[in-house]
């Protein structure tokens, strides 16, 4: 018996395809807007935007660092420039 619907229900699979669909997106909102789900996602947000932030300063201080050896390296050429000789 239990054979019998199994293979009408195999005689219809774009039926069976569509239902499996439906009952997947159903399902996964369900996963989506549980409290599980959306409290790991604040987290990794939290952590992607801390990371972020850890970037962007230490960009900022490479950024710097490399502002001052220019601004040295500069100095330097100049003084090698005006250096006159008492010879």
């Amino acid at each position: 018996m239990v054979r019998r619907y199994v293979d009408q229900a195999l005689e219809h699979k774009h039926a069976l395809i569509f239902a499996a669909g439906i009952a997947t997106a159903i399902v996964g909102k369900k996963i989506i807007e549980s409290d599980v789900v959306k409290d790991a996602a604040t987290k990794g947000m939290a952590t992607v935007m801390s990371a972020k932030k850890d970037a962007e300063e230490v960009f900022q201080d490479m950024k710097e660092n490399a502002e001052d050896i220019v601004v040295d390296a500069s100095a330097e050429t100049k003084k090698e420039i005006y250096v006159t000789d008492d010879e």
